[in-house]
C-alpha cells in the first residue's frame, strides 16, 4: 500500500459547536457532517492556546506553548522548532500551503518570517486585509477581480463581503483544488494544508450567504443574570473592551448588532464548508479519495456573546478552546464513529508523522491518534492543558492563565504574583453538572477537596509537559 496522502483543513475562530455533527441544528454544513460520517469525530479536541499563533505553533511541533515558547500572537517561532511539514518533506513528500500560517509577527505590512517549513507550493497570506505586498490573495484577487480590489482598498469592512467567487474563502477552495488536479508532484505522496480565515472576525459574508439565515433561529446566548459576579475580574474587564481595549466588548453590542453579528458568523462557517465540499469533490474527480487522510479543525474558538464576552482571550471555556476535529482515513477510521478521549492540537503532528511510516521525532509532546481511531487506547491520557500568557492583545498588568480537563472537571488558574501583578484567582466548573459552565465552584466550600485534587494534577501535569528532549549523554 503506497504511503497516504494528507489533506489537512483547518478554519481560523471556529468554535467546536459550530458544525451540524456536533450536535448544532441551526448551522448548515453538510459537507462537514458528510465527512463526519465517512470517518471519526473527536467530541474533546482541545487546543493549546485560545488565540492563533501560539495555537497552530502547537500544531506545527506537536509541542506546548511552554515548550515551543511561541508564547503570544506577535512572537516570532524560533528557528530551531522543526515543522512535522519539514520531516515530511524530508520523507519524499510533496508538501503545499495556501493561506494563513501566523508562526510569527506579520502585523503593519510586514511578512511573516518563513522557517524551513518543507512547503514547495507556498500561497501565503495571513489575512484577507490590506498587509504585506507578498499576500498571495490579494495578488489574485488584484488579476481575477481589479476592480472589487481597488474599491476594497478604500474600505476594509468589504473584504468581509465580498461576492463569493472573489471572496478569501472561495480562493482557498481554488488554489486547493489547483494543487489537486495541477501542480502536485503526481510521483510523490503529498501533504497540503488548506488555511481558512474565516470564521474570524471581522463578522462579514456574501450577500448569498447571509441570507441563508434570515429565517433560522439561532441557539440563545449561554449566559445568565449576575454570571460574571463570581468569575475572575479579567471577565468583566473584557466584556466591557475586548482585546484590552482594542475592540468593542460584549456589552458596547446592541442587540440587534449582536444577532447580526452571529448571523455572520453562521454564514461564515457555511461558506467555508461549501468550500469543503468543492475540495472533496476534487479530491474524489482526481482518483485520490480512497488514499488521502483527510483532517478538518480549527485553531481556537470565538465566544459570540456566550458569558458575556466576544472574540477570543484569557477565556478557557469550551467554546474559545474546544474546536471541531473530524479524521477521515480510509482503512482504518471506521465510518461514524465517534471518541470521547481528551485528545489535543499537539497530537496532529504525530499523527502525520506516524501515517508516513516515520518515527515519532523526541521533541514531540504529543500522541499520535491511529490508535484510538482504530478502537481505542486504554493507556491514552486522561487530560488536556491549555495555557494562556498574555497570549492576545497584551493587558495590563498581563494576565497569564492556565486549564486543566480531567475527567468531569475543568480548572482554570488565574496566576497572580510573582508571575503577574494581578491578585490569582480561578474557575472550577463540573462539566457533566454544568456543561455551560455557569456556575464557578473555585470558592465553594463543597469542592474545596476537588479544587486542590486538581491543582494538584495540573502541577503534575506541568511537569511532565517540561522539555526533556536534549538527550542525556552519561550519568554525570
Amino acid at each position: 500500500m503506497p504511503r497516504p496522502n494528507i489533506l489537512l483543513i483547518s478554519t481560523d475562530q471556529q468554535r467546536f459547536d459550530m458544525v451540524g455533527a456536533y450536535g448544532n441544528p441551526a448551522v448548515s454544513t453538510p459537507n462537514l457532517d458528510r465527512l463526519a460520517g465517512q470517518g471519526v469525530l473527536f467530541e474533546n479536541c482541545y487546543v493549546q492556546n485560545p488565540v492563533c499563533a501560539p495555537s497552530r505553533a502547537s500544531l506545527m511541533t506537536g509541542r506546548y506553548v511552554s515548550a515551543h515558547g511561541l508564547h503570544a500572537n506577535g512572537v516570532d517561532l524560533a528557528g530551531h522548532e522543526e515543522l512535522f511539514s519539514r520531516r515530511l518533506a524530508d520523507a519524499g513528500y510533496d508538501c503545499g500551503l495556501v493561506g494563513k500560517l501566523h508562526l510569527g509577527a506579520c502585523s503593519d505590512g510586514r511578512d511573516e518570517p518563513r522557517l524551513d517549513d518543507g512547503f514547495r507550493v507556498f500561497r501565503w497570506a495571513h489575512d484577507p486585509y490590506p498587509g504585506s505586498p507578498d499576500n498571495a490573495y490579494h495578488l489574485w484577487l488584484q488579476d481575477h477581480h481589479p476592480d472589487l480590489y481597488t474599491t476594497a482598498l478604500h474600505e476594509r469592512g468589504l473584504f468581509d463581503s465580498m461576492p463569493t467567487e472573489a471572496h478569501y474563502s472561495h480562493w482557498i477552495g481554488e488554489e486547493t483544488i489547483d494543487f489537486l488536479r495541477s501542480s502536485r508532484l503526481r510521483d510523490k505522496p503529498f501533504f497540503f494544508v488548506a488555511n481558512f480565515f474565516d470564521p474570524h472576525h471581522g463578522f462579514g459574508a456574501p450577500e448569498e450567504y447571509l441570507r441563508r439565515y434570515d429565517d433560522v433561529e439561532l441557539p440563545p446566548i449561554v449566559t445568565r443574570d449576575g454570571e460574571l459576579d463570581s468569575k475572575p475580574p479579567i471577565q468583566a474587564e473584557a466584556s466591557k473592551e475586548s482585546y484590552g481595549g482594542h475592540a468593542p466588548g460584549y456589552t458596547s453590542y446592541t442587540d440587534e448588532a449582536l444577532r447580526d453579528v452571529r448571523k455572520a458568523y453562521y454564514a461564515m462557517v457555511s461558506l467555508v464548508d461549501d468550500e469543503v465540499g468543492r475540495i472533496l469533490g476534487a479530491l474524489e474527480d482526481e482518483g485520490l479519495a480512497d488514499n488521502t487522510i483527510v483532517v478538518f479543525t480549527s485553531d481556537h474558538g470565538e465566544m459570540l456573546g456566550d458569558h458575556q464576552l466576544m472574540l477570543k482571550g484569557p477565556f478557557m471555556y469550551e467554546c474559545a478552546v474546544r474546536v471541531p476535529l473530524i479524521i477521515r482515513w480510509p482503512g482504518v477510521a471506521a465510518p461514524g464513529e465517534r471518541r470521547s478521549e481528551l485528545v489535543q492540537w499537539v497530537d496532529l503532528a504525530p499523527t502525520f508523522v506516524q501515517a508516513a511510516g516515520l518515527p515519532i521525532p523526541p521533541t514531540s509532546q504529543g500522541a499520535g491518534l491511529e490508535r484510538l481511531i482504530r478502537g481505542g487506547d486504554p493507556d491514552w491520557r486522561d487530560w488536556a492543558m491549555c495555557q494562556y500568557r498574555d497570549s492576545g492583545h497584551p493587558y495590563d498588568p498581563p494576565v497569564h492563565v492556565t486549564m486543566l480537563r480531567h475527567d468531569r472537571w475543568k480548572l482554570v488558574v488565574h496566576h497572580g504574583p510573582p508571575a503577574t501583578a494581578r491578585a490569582s484567582s480561578g474557575e472550577l466548573y463540573d462539566l457533566e453538572a454544568d456543561p455551560d459552565e455557569l456556575t464557578n465552584l473555585w470558592d465553594d466550600p463543597t469542592s474545596r477537596a476537588t479544587r486542590s485534587a486538581l491543582q494538584g494534577k495540573l502541577i503534575d501535569v506541568l511537569v511532565a509537559t517540561e522539555d526533556r528532549s536534549n538527550p542525556r549523554l552519561a550519568p554525570w
